[in-house]
C-alpha cells in the first residue's frame, strides 16, 4: 500500500494547477517529441498533468505506484471526458513495458524522497525510443516566499521534534546526470502565473500530504501546532496572503539513441 492511497481522495483539492496550465504543458511536450508520440506519464498521479493528453486523445500511458491515485485519475477522465485512460499500477524501478516502447517520458514532481533514482531512471532510459525525450517539470515559486519560508520552519520544527527527515529531493542529481547523457536538451517556460499564498494554506497542504501523514498523530498535531504559532508571529496571521509569481518549467533531454 503506498502512503499516496490514503491522501489521494484530497490530493488535488491544495495542489490543482490553474486553468490551462495542463494543457500548455502537454503542448511543450509533444513539441519536443516527434509527431504522434506515445507518452508515458512516471508517476501520473491523479492525472494533473495527464488530463488534457487523455482528453485529446493521445497515445498516452499513466503509470503510478498509488492505486488510490489512479482511482482518482480514471474517475475524474470518465466524469469530465467520458473515457477510460490507460493507467497501469507499477513501481518505476521494474516497468512492465517492452524496451524502445516511448518517444516521451515525463517525469513530474516525482523526486522528492525518491529511493533508488538511478534504476528509476535507467528504466525510463530503457523503455524511450530513439530520438525521443526525457521530460522533467516542476513548479518554481520564488525563493523567499511564504512557502519557501514555511517550509524551511517547518523542517526546522520536525528537526527539534525528532522526527526522521524527509529524504532529499533527488532533482538535481538526475537532472545533472541526463544532461551529462544526452545528446541535447532545452529548458521551456511551459506556463507563468501569479498565485495567492497563505500560511494557513501551506499548513492545509502540508497537513494532508502523503509522507508528513505517515508521522505519528501525536508528532504530526505538535509540529502543525508549532508552525502555526511560528507563522501567525512571522506573518501577522495565518491569512495574511501574498501573491507570488509562479511558472511551470520543463527540462527537455533527448536521446538519439534512445536507450543505448
Amino acid at each position: 500500500m503506498s502512503a499516496y492511497d490514503v491522501v489521494a481522495p484530497s490530493f488535488d483539492s491544495y495542489r490543482a494547477l490553474p486553468p490551462g496550465v495542463p494543457e500548455a504543458i502537454r503542448a511543450a511536450v509533444l513539441k519536443s517529441a516527434r509527431a504522434a508520440p506515445r507518452v508515458l506519464d512516471l508517476g501520473a498521479g491523479s492525472g494533473r498533468i495527464g488530463g488534457p493528453f487523455v482528453a485529446a486523445g493521445d497515445d498516452y500511458v499513466g503509470v503510478d505506484l498509488s492505486s488510490g491515485m489512479l482511482r482518482e485519475f480514471a474517475g475524474r477522465a470518465a466524469a469530465h471526458h467520458d473515457v477510460s485512460p490507460r493507467l497501469v499500477q507499477a513501481d518505476g524501478q521494474q516497468l512492465p513495458f517492452r524496451d524502445a516502447a516511448f518517444d516521451a517520458v515525463i517525469l513530474v514532481q516525482v523526486f522528492g524522497g525518491l529511493r533508488g533514482w538511478r534504476r528509476f531512471i535507467a528504466e525510463a532510459r530503457r523503455v524511450l525510443r530513439p530520438h525521443g525525450a526525457i521530460v522533467v517539470g516542476r513548479t518554481e515559486m520564488p525563493p523567499d516566499g511564504i512557502d519557501a519560508r514555511m517550509k524551511q520552519r517547518l523542517a526546522a520544527i520536525r528537526a527539534g521534534l525528532g522526527a526522521e527527515k524527509d529524504r532529499a529531493n533527488a532533482r538535481e542529481d538526475i537532472a545533472q546526470w541526463l544532461a551529462s547523457e544526452c545528446d541535447s536538451s532545452e529548458a521551456v517556460t511551459a506556463a507563468t502565473w501569479t498565485a495567492s499564498r497563505t500560511p494557513r494554506g501551506f499548513i492545509e497542504r502540508h497537513g494532508s500530504g502523503a509522507r508528513f501523514a505517515t508521522l505519528p498523530a501525536p508528532l504530526k498535531a505538535q509540529a502543525l501546532r508549532e508552525l502555526g504559532a511560528w507563522a501567525a508571529a512571522t506573518f501577522g496571521s495565518l491569512d495574511a496572503a501574498a501573491s507570488e509569481p509562479h511558472a511551470f518549467e520543463l527540462q527537455i533531454f533527448k536521446f538519439h539513441n534512445g536507450n543505448h
